[in-house]
């Protein structure tokens, strides 16, 4: 349990690693390809910006979580890491309501059960 919750936690930060990058440094290119049903073609470049400060706080969910493997205590490390997971979860769940059902997906479904399995291998 204990590496199949690692190997969640982790594929988690990746994915948002990802996304901060797509958001941060090619909104106007990956996040075109993401994002291209959703928004009109016309509306990358001027929302550009606002796509980069959406990444910047991705950073912060792939921070929390590369920070909880590299704390020692195993309860601290335990309660960080599923308050980050939470946090990703909650935006998964929250995306679906307002945006688009494959957020939840791509988002929640992953941190969801990586919490299930952190949760397990305590």
């Amino acid at each position: 349990m204990k590496y199949i919750a690692i190997v969640l936690t982790a594929i988690v930060a990746i994915e948002h690693l990802y996304i901060l990058w797509m958001e941060m440094f090619a909104w106007e290119t990956a996040g075109r390809k993401a994002f291209g049903k959703v928004l009109p073609n016309e509306m990358f470049k001027p929302t550009k910006g606002l796509a980069a400060n959406q990444g910047l706080y991705n950073g912060f969910l792939v921070a929390g979580l590369v920070w909880s493997f590299l704390i020692e205590n195993a309860e601290w490390s335990f309660n960080v890491r599923m308050f980050f997971l939470g946090c990703v979860a909650v935006a998964g769940i929250f995306g679906a309501l307002t945006a688009s059902k494959k957020i939840f997906l791509i988002q929640g479904v992953p941190a969801i059960l990586a919490m299930i399995f952190v949760y397990l291998a305590t």
